[in-house]
């Protein structure tokens, strides 16, 4: 509905059996909407075909968990178990635990703030289980065990996501109430199109993306094709915006002039390190060429 492309909808579950791609036009923008086939108890462990598609979930920037409103919260609660046993984090962000392993010099153990929920001894131990024996730890913040062992499988992914609730039409006015009130939640009807605009602009703001629009020296800004940029994909500097244009760009950069809201004054000159923001436009001005033989009096003569 969101894209244009058909996919089959019925009154029964697991009506989706593949992955069915389809493209949103949303702000001048495309953005790639999957929908996969629903998950079950024991996905995690293959049930399913249940490692397929956390496969392809792990891939995404944002996670859409479509629920039935008419049903208890305890689907809700099964699939984010089910994700987390994979590897996915829902709506976590990475633990602030520098971990380093050595190749001499025993564990060392640090801490910047008070620890409630793990202390020395207890991340010995978790560090034997591993077998690691050598290795650095520092914790910058009250952590939990779950946090700890996270950083040293190092192979976690931290997604965002929104608990979308369906068929909003068949419930009455007090569960919308308290389903739409509940932490990333969002409480649509397909069957009635309600509120699938809060939808897309929900997704906007949780996929965090920048549009920057150019603008050619002497000419007006094109701002009908913006390059996109994410602070999660490669960030929203503008060393990523010459990185996203052309890999060879950064090193003829002289300095860039920005209009808009990140710029203090219009043009700005900005360097490399300058933040950009939503709907900036900017003008890259490059080096010159040098003239070869040198100018004026020191230009040498054959």
């Amino acid at each position: 509905m969101l894209t244009g492309t058909h996919s089959e909808a019925a009154s029964y579950e697991f009506t989706t059996l593949t992955c069915i791609p389809g493209i949103i036009h949303y702000n001048d923008t495309k953005i790639q909407l999957l929908d996969l086939p629903g998950i079950i108890e024991g996905a995690s462990e293959g049930k399913g075909r249940g490692r397929q598609v956390i496969a392809v979930a792990k891939s995404s920037d944002l996670v859409l968990m479509v629920l039935d409103a008419s049903k208890s919260e305890g689907h809700r609660q099964i699939l984010t178990r089910e994700l987390e046993a994979v590897g996915l984090r829902l709506n976590k962000r990475p633990p602030q635990i520098y971990f380093k392993r050595k190749k001499t010099g025993g564990i060392s153990f640090n801490s910047t703030a008070p620890l409630t929920h793990i202390d020395e001894k207890l991340c010995y131990q978790i560090l034997h289980e591993y077998k690691i024996h050598n290795a650095e730890v520092l914790f910058r913040e009250d952590s939990t065990v779950d946090d700890l062992i996270d950083v040293i499988e190092g192979n976690r992914k931290y997604i965002k996501c929104v608990y979308v609730y369906n068929k909003i039409d068949v419930v009455g006015i007090d569960d919308v109430d308290n389903l739409a009130r509940q932490p990333n939640s969002l409480v649509i009807s397909c069957n009635l199109q309600l509120n699938l605009d809060r939808l897309l602009a929900r997704m906007w703001e949780e996929m965090g993306l920048v549009r920057v629009y150019t603008k050619p020296q002497g000419q007006q800004p094109d701002f009908g094709d913006p390059v996109v940029l994410s602070s999660d994909r490669g960030g929203c500097t503008v060393e990523d915006f010459c990185n996203h244009i052309h890999r060879s760009l950064l090193k003829d950069v002289k300095y860039v002039l920005v209009w808009g809201t990140s710029a203090r004054h219009y043009p700005q000159h900005c360097g490399l390190g300058h933040g950009l923001e939503d709907e900036d436009v900017v003008q890259i001005v490059k080096k010159k060429e040098k003239e070869e033989g040198g100018r004026g009096r020191f230009k040498s003569h054959t």
